[in-house]
């Protein structure tokens, strides 16, 4: 049994394929049929460009807050949970 590939494409190619939906007014399963790939790759493709366009609107002040408030919401959900699981804590 022989292991398959998965097909890569260059950048240029995913661009694209996303400026067929986003620019020109393609629908996605229009796109797909014609460049003869899934609608999932484009989908995935667009998600990713668009959040690297997000992310590049970011300066270094906005990530480093960004990246300590996700540390001290991921803290806080689990203090949480350990809170829900031990009720005879609360009471004292």
């Amino acid at each position: 049994m022989t292991k398959l590939k998965n097909k890569t494409y260059i950048t240029e190619f995913k661009q694209e394929a996303v400026a067929l939906v986003t620019e020109q007014g393609y629908s996605v399963s229009e796109a797909a049929a014609s460049l003869r790939i899934t609608t999932k790759l484009i989908f995935n493709w667009k998600a990713i460009f668009e959040e690297q366009q997000a992310g590049n609107s970011l300066n270094e002040d906005e990530r480093a807050e960004l990246k300590r408030l996700r540390i001290e919401n991921s803290d806080l959900k689990m203090e949480k949970e350990i809170l829900k699981k031990a009720p005879s804590l609360r009471e004292k």
